[in-house]
């Protein structure tokens, strides 16, 4: 296998249009000249999976939800028109070039549309088109399960294309271009003091990613199982981007690294359901089945043996999450309730699993700003709180000012 293998990545926003499609065309191709095998990996251009799931929406009745194997097909074109035109380009430039779909390139999954996982990479056809001296060009966010169907991996499954084929091809790094320079310490459009990190661990990005920031989190965990090293830098900047390796906290030793932000929240709470053992099981394992993901969860005091569990849910999965609690004969209770306006800010940071008191200072920090905390949770790593939408550009900066992110 070669060792001078390199996955790229390129998101939406960096293939917004035909001339910045014409652009990292040019970028691939000095890369191939600079001695290396580049293996590119593509999201759908702009908008269009988003113009793709509001079409699919339109074309139902009565407000029925769209079949899942035909969304994940029709999902998948968006790569594809992607793939095709990439390829079409540095070919125009007189490189040797191929696009493959998720199943052309042999990515194989399990049988859960709409959040599918990788389960295998078959490389045979990858690598014999990379010994022809080819680029690959190769649609991301999609592969195919047994049954011969093409499934989706979930928004920001294309990092998960990337990551998986760099671990597969033994890469020599895995390439993320986006529409920012790197990792910040938080949003740089809320702090105008956040400052780029040169370096961050596995841990770390692992937990600023779950919480919305720019990588997908399953594309980070892979990673850091198969320690392949990734880079994220922006598409058009000469500026250096973040490099994710493993290590220890690597900002000079900084407590507290960031502090990540995730605005798409909901919350659902089920008023009044019995507290018999395993009652917690029963309410997640259905969701969990179908590949939606909770974070936050709070169970109150029993009260005449009855309990409220809420839990926190992305605005994306609420109203599956709503229907398929609904659809549970053997919960038994009151009533649920759906919330939404919510987000997540949280202090991330290797360097707090031994230093006590940072949950103190975080939410007097909150509180001197008097924004309500709703919901908290907490890891070796991070501290996270729910609060209302409206007080995050309050909150944010009110903690990178505290725990004095823009210094390096």
């Amino acid at each position: 296998m070669k060792s001078n293998i390199v996955v790229q990545k390129y998101g939406g926003t960096s293939i917004g249009d035909v001339e910045k499609l014409k652009l990292i065309a040019k970028k691939i191709v000095e890369k191939k000249l600079e001695g290396f095998s580049p293996v590119v990996v593509v999201s759908a251009m702009g908008k269009t999976t988003d113009e793709l799931i509001e079409m699919s929406e339109k074309v139902t009745f009565s407000q029925t939800q769209p079949d899942l194997r035909e969304k994940d097909t029709l999902l998948s074109t968006g790569e594809l028109v992607s793939a095709t035109l990439l390829a079409m380009s540095i070919k125009s430039l007189n490189q040797e070039v191929i696009s493959l779909s998720g199943s052309q390139a042999g990515i194989f999954t399990d049988q859960i549309h709409g959040s599918a996982r990788i389960s295998d990479i078959n490389t045979k056809r990858i690598l014999k088109e990379i010994d022809q001296n080819k680029i690959l060009i190769i649609a991301g966010f999609q592969g195919v399960n047994t049954q011969g169907d093409i499934t989706t991996l979930g928004r920001g499954g294309s990092d998960t294309t990337a990551v998986a084929l760099a671990v597969a091809l033994n890469a020599t790094v895995c390439e993320i271009y986006t529409d920012v320079k790197g990792i910040y310490t938080t949003d740089p459009r809320i702090v105008s003091q956040a400052r780029k990190i040169d370096f961050i661990n596995y841990e770390d990005m692992l937990e600023m990613a779950v919480l919305g920031a720019k990588m997908h989190p399953r594309s980070i965990e892979l990673a850091s199982v198969y320690n392949v090293p990734i880079y994220i830098a922006g598409t058009f900047s000469e500026t250096k981007g973040t490099l994710i390796v493993k290590g220890e906290n690597m900002e000079n030793n900084k407590t507290v690294t960031g502090i990540a932000i995730d605005k798409n929240v909901s919350k659902i709470t089920i008023k009044k359901i019995k507290n018999d053992p395993g009652t917690a099981g029963s309410i997640l394992k259905p969701l969990s089945d179908q590949s939606i993901s909770i974070d936050i969860i709070v169970q109150n005091i029993p009260i005449n043996g009855f309990i409220d569990f809420s839990f926190s849910i992305s605005d994306h999965d609420i109203q599956r999450a709503y229907d398929i609690l609904m659809g549970q004969e053997n919960l038994d209770f009151e009533d649920i309730i759906k919330g939404s306006g919510f987000a997540k800010i949280s202090l991330v940071g290797t360097g707090m699993q031994n230093a006590p008191g940072y949950a103190t200072e975080m939410f007097n920090a909150l509180g001197e700003e008097n924004i309500n905390i709703e919901m908290i949770t907490t890891s070796e790593i991070r501290i996270t709180c729910l609060i209302n939408e409206k007080d995050v550009n309050s909150a944010v900066n009110a903690l990178h000012s505290k725990f004095e992110l823009d210094k390096e």
